[in-house]
């Protein structure tokens, strides 16, 4: 974002930082520390929460600082903000709860325990970048529900493959087009993958074996699709999307999809396996105008009635502080839902599931995500993905079927099940909604 260069530099020159705290300080969280300490000038990463001590300890040291501060009490980080010194600690709820804190950048992965994280820096009055596409598919309208009342920003970033699509999906929509299709490509979809068979590539890279396998299993790119569809209000054009594989470029995929499909169903989101730019992302457009449609042949982008934009890769942390900057300075989320759920991702058996195990968590053994549409997913009860992790199961269930609420006991007490409930109450079409307990 080319605006975003000055504003930092003018907060730099002023001596006025956009102050910034972090939770998670694992491979992507380290990359998140290294950016914003050595590369962003007006920005700084005042604080790391991660419940292995070390590791956050290390974040900092890995980018060139030592002399971080451990706290265990909001005073304690509050009078570390005010001596300018950068503070560690094991308790997230600090960096929420503490004044002198612009945003905090979630970087867990997790459900549960940033759904309590996220709901406490809101109630603080803290803007929160979200680089947890789980947390966000499955309860981030609510979320962001809370966030609207608050005055504060809740949004996806930039970096990660939805923002990316969202930037581009905005240029489009700025340039007059109207875009159809939000793309993610993909070299890799299987959806039995387990952290067994992705052990090697996690060890190659210091990465988590489950993280590895949720890209690998489709889980992943269900969340980042669905929650692309809920800030779009795209949906999918069947459950776990069309999912094209296709080994040339994206440029040459627009004839492969019905333009009155897509326009009927208000666009949709998808993703490719095997194509090139990988991993980029790709938006696709029409134009109403002929006099534009001409213009647009010209310039190289063919005759339609899909016209192909892309983006050629994706680059993670290093765009996640540009996500704080527009919170922060300019109140512009990067992604965020546009209101209820559109699209949502399902749990569906990895495996044959027997009555009585409980269910392991994302990118893991036993399930994997895909997406559906919503109205579908409330009509018959569907489990969401983000809440499938501790649930009992009350029947055998086999292997890739789709599980219902009517299948599991929940776990007792979570919060994310209260706002998973708030969230289908908040946004239910009609009084009549019956739901799921």
């Amino acid at each position: 974002m080319i605006i975003i260069d000055q504003a930092l530099q003018t907060r730099a020159t002023l001596g006025k930082p956009v102050k910034v705290a972090m939770i998670g300080a694992g491979f992507m969280g380290k990359g998140i520390a290294n950016q914003i300490i050595n590369s962003v000038p007006g920005m700084e990463l005042v604080a790391i929460a991660n419940r292995n001590l070390e590791k956050a300890k290390q974040a900092y040291s890995e980018a060139g600082i030592d002399d971080c501060q451990v706290v265990s009490s909001v005073l304690d980080l509050e009078n570390a903000l005010i001596q300018n010194q950068c503070a560690i600690t094991e308790d997230a709820i600090l960096l929420c709860e503490a004044d002198g804190i612009d945003a905090i950048i979630e970087v867990t992965g997790t459900i549960e325990y940033a759904a309590h994280l996220v709901m406490r820096a809101i109630a603080h009055q803290k803007h929160v970048i979200l680089m947890n596409a789980e947390l966000d598919g499955t309860i981030g309208p609510i979320l962001k529900v809370h966030a609207d009342r608050a005055g504060v920003i809740l949004t996806a970033c930039d970096g990660d493959q939805p923002g990316v699509e969202m930037n581009l999906y905005r240029f489009v929509k700025s340039i007059g087009l109207t875009p159809l299709l939000c793309g993610n490509i993909k070299g890799l979809q299987d959806p039995y993958r387990n952290p067994t068979t992705q052990a090697g590539f996690a060890q190659k890279w210091g990465q988590n074996p489950a993280m590895v396998t949720s890209f690998a299993d489709g889980t992943k790119i269900s969340f980042e699709q669905a929650i692309v569809a809920n800030g779009t209000g795209m949906k999918v054009a069947k459950r776990g999307m069309l999912g094209y594989e296709y080994k040339g470029h994206v440029d040459e995929m627009t004839k492969m999809y019905d333009v009155d499909q897509l326009k009927e169903l208000g666009g949709i989101v998808d993703y490719v396996v095997g194509t090139k730019p990988s991993p980029g992302v790709f938006v696709f457009a029409t134009h109403d105008d002929p006099k534009q449609r001409h213009y647009l042949n010209l310039y190289k982008l063919g005759e339609g009635p899909l016209y192909s934009f892309y983006t050629p890769y994706h680059l993670c942390h290093f765009e996640v502080p540009i996500s704080v900057a527009r919170a922060v300075l300019f109140h512009d989320p990067v992604l965020s839902p546009l209101a209820g759920p559109v699209v949502d991702v399902v749990a569906t058996a990895k495996i044959d599931l027997k009555a009585g195990e409980t269910l392991d968590g994302i990118g893991y053994y036993m399930t994997y995500g895909q997406c559906e549409n919503s109205d579908i997913v409330n009509q018959e009860n569907l489990l969401p993905m983000g809440i499938a992790e501790g649930c009992r199961l009350k029947r055998d269930i086999p292997q890739d079927q789709v599980l219902t609420y009517d299948d599991v006991e929940l776990p007792a007490g979570r919060l994310c099940d209260q706002l998973r409930h708030e969230q289908t109450v908040y946004f239910a079409p009609s009084k009549t909604l019956v739901m799921a307990q």
